[in-house]
């Protein structure tokens, strides 16, 4: 079975634990719901965040969600000045037959503005 990527983003409103939270659960069940995963098909994560997020790592939202068997990590997105603040991305690799035509990236809030042709 092919291993694809699913990418994802979302803008936290400030940066606090329980922001950072909800939007990376937001952002992660609109995928899982977008593409009709199973979380057992779920290979890796990656998680970034911008450096203004400081409060909590998005990998925690995960486990929460009960994802304890995906591997997680996160790290710090690049400090570009024009660049979106208090922003997550995610890039999940998925073990599926689907498509990559056919891969629903999401990209939410605020950074829908990251890639307007998604």
């Amino acid at each position: 079975m092919p291993v694809r990527g699913i990418r994802g983003a979302t803008a936290v409103k400030e940066d606090t634990s329980t922001a950072v939270l909800a939007a990376t659960r937001e952002l992660l069940e609109a995928i899982v719901t977008a593409n009709r995963l199973n979380i057992d098909d779920v290979a890796s994560v990656i998680f970034t965040v911008t450096p203004d997020l400081k409060s909590e790592y998005p990998a925690r939202a995960a486990r929460l969600l009960g994802w304890t068997n995906v591997a997680a990590i996160g790290a710090t997105e690049m400090d570009v000045a024009a660049g979106l603040k208090r922003c997550v991305r995610v890039l999940l690799h998925v073990n599926t037959e689907t498509p990559p035509s056919q891969i629903k990236h999401i990209y939410l809030h605020q950074a829908r503005t990251l890639r307007p042709d998604r």
